[in-house]
Parts: structure tokens; C-alpha cells; sequence
């Protein structure tokens, strides 16, 4: 299909939609559209891969945000735009940057877009952000064929750069393979409730006793957090998010809460055991056929039961 014009993209500011809408722009690349991502700095290294067109960091305060995407509006072109956030401001801000855009309606967000749909029910976030693209594009190009529903599998593209990164860490720090990669730090509550298994400290003495090599590699708002969560892990230094993708696709099993490190490692295609306890997998679980879910709303799994599945994943991986 020959190159259209670009698309500019309003990211959603959570780390695990911007995986999980990895599927919805894809489809909106293959149908011709470059890309201008527009989101939190974090992303641009994670989305690199992607090879867009070009991309707007956006922060916290409007004005600034404005500033910078009438900027990047200045490109010319149809200016047409999908919004995958929800808030009432993300819709604002395409509009008054003089970009036509297509979202889901609610909250008075129909006023700023060119295109106000209605949000589909009961889907996964995956198929929600893909339907959104999707109906965006029937739009754009009546007759168009496109995939109903997204593909099994997220597939991030991650670049030399990410891997060799990631490799450097590990060596670095003397690590081998096969490793275990802990992510042990979900922060927030969910309807009041912490959303972080409560066993990885003993998960990580336990591996550690068996001579299993665990490593963590938080963010450094949560350096101290994640040592007294899981004291036996050896801690690598902070990586960007696509460097810490390849790292999760390097080890042998990535165990982590239903957070955004859960839908990087899916979107990597890591071997990942992810543990649920108060929120429901059908809605937001990693998108991977591979992935292990532990775990249900209200009831966090068991020690041994994750001690297993991290043993037959190392055990896996060495054959």
C-alpha cells in the first residue's frame, strides 16, 4: 500500500497500554500511515523499534504539551490523529493543536474530536485500543481490509541496541544464564487494595537456596522498595524501557505482579509467570499465549505454586 499521510498518536500514559496498544499501531503502519507519537518520554525509547515518523514528549502541564504539538502539527499534511487516552485534556489537546482526531466519546470528549466513538464493553484493553484504530481506519478508508481482531501476540520490536544494552548489564554484573528476572513493585492500590504479591521475599530466599540467579532492575524511584522486596535478588542498574524489554525477553522466567512490567515482557515475548490477587486477568492479563497467570481476583497464589513454575521455566530454558 503506498504511504499515506502520518498519523499522529496520542500514547496513553501507562506503560503497560502503550504495550498494549503495540497491535493498533501496527495496523495503523500497515495501512500506510507513518507515525508521529506523541507521549511520555519513556516511550520514545520503548517504541523504537516502531521506526515513527517522529515523536512529541509530552509531560504533565498543558501548556507546554500544546506548545509542542502545535510544533509538530506545523509538519503539514491532513493532520488526522487517534487518541487512545481517555481524559478529557488528551482530546483537547489534538483539537486546539489544529489536529482532527478520532477517540472514544464520554465525558464531554466528543466536543474535541472529529471522530467520537463509542467504547466498546467486557473486551480486553488489547482489543479495545485495536477496535478503536480499526474503526478509525474503516473511517479514513471505506473498504479497507483489516484484521477483526488483534493478533495472539503484541510482538514490540526491539532493536540491536536494546539487546546489546541489556546483555552489557548482565555482564557486567557477572550474571549468567539462565537467570530469573523478579519485578516485585506494583505501586498503587486497586479498590483499596496493594497490588503486589506479598511472597517474593521469600521467593527470591527460596530460588537463591537452590542456586537459581534472580536480578532485578527497577526504576530508581523504586530501588529501595524492590531491595526490601526481594533481598536475595542481585539489583542491575536502571535501564530504559526498551532495554529492559530485551531484558526480559533474555531470561528464563520473568515474575512480576499485573503491572506494567507484566505487558513489557509480553510485548518482548518473554517466558513470564504473572500473579494475580486483586484485579481480573480477562480484562487487563499480559497478551501472550506463553504467559503463566497464577492467581485469581482475590486470592493471591501460593509460594510453592509459583516456586513450580519458576522451576519448570529455568528447567526449559537449559534444554
Amino acid at each position: 500500500m503506498p504511504e499515506a499521510d502520518p498519523v499522529h498518536v496520542r500514547l496513553p500514559n501507562w506503560v503497560g497500554d502503550a504495550c498494549m496498544c503495540l497491535p493498533a499501531l501496527e495496523m495503523i503502519r500497515h495501512a500506510g500511515h507513518p507515525l508521529v507519537l506523541h507521549g511520555r518520554p519513556w516511550a520514545r525509547e520503548l517504541l523504537e523499534g516502531l521506526s515513527p515518523a517522529g515523536f512529541v514528549p509530552l509531560g504533565k502541564a498543558f501548556g507546554p504539551n500544546l506548545a509542542a504539538t502545535r510544533q509538530a502539527a506545523r509538519a503539514g499534511g491532513k493532520l488526522r490523529g487517534v487518541v487512545f487516552p481517555n481524559s478529557l485534556s488528551s482530546a483537547a489537546l489534538f483539537r486546539l493543536a489544529g489536529i482532527l482526531a478520532a477517540g472514544y466519546r464520554g465525558d464531554g470528549r466528543a466536543l474535541f474530536l472529529r471522530w467520537a466513538l463509542p467504547k466498546p464493553r467486557g473486551l480486553h484493553e488489547v482489543e479495545i485500543f485495536h477496535h478503536l484504530a480499526r474503526e478509525t481506519l474503516r473511517r479514513w478508508h471505506p473498504g479497507i481490509d483489516l484484521p477483526a481482531a488483534p493478533g495472539p501476540r503484541l510482538e514490540l520490536p526491539l532493536t540491536p541496541a536494546h539487546r546489546d544494552t541489556a546483555d552489557r548489564v548482565l555482564a557486567d554484573a557477572g550474571i549468567g544464564r539462565p537467570f530469573v528476572l523478579l519485578a516485585p513493585v506494583a505501586t498503587g492500590l486497586h479498590h483499596g487494595r496493594p497490588k503486589a504479591w506479598p511472597l517474593f521475599a521469600d521467593l527470591s530466599r527460596a530460588l537463591a537456596a537452590q542456586g537459581v540467579a534472580c536480578v532485578v532492575c527497577p526504576p530508581p524511584h523504586e530501588t529501595d522498595a524492590t531491595r526490601q522486596a526481594a533481598p536475595a535478588a542481585t539489583v542491575l542498574p536502571p535501564l530504559g524501557l526498551g532495554a529492559f524489554a530485551a531484558l526480559t525477553a533474555s531470561a528464563a522466567a520473568v515474575v512480576c505482579n499485573d503491572s506494567g512490567t507484566s505487558h513489557v515482557a509480553a510485548a518482548a515475548g518473554a517466558r513470564q509467570i504473572t500473579l494475580f490477587g486483586v484485579t481480573r486477568r480477562e480484562r487487563t492479563g499480559p497478551w501472550s499465549p506463553e504467559a503463566i497467570c497464577l492467581g485469581a481476583e482475590g486470592q493471591w497464589p501460593a509460594l510453592p505454586d509459583v516456586l513450580d513454575a519458576v522451576r519448570r521455566l529455568v528447567s526449559s530454558s537449559s534444554t
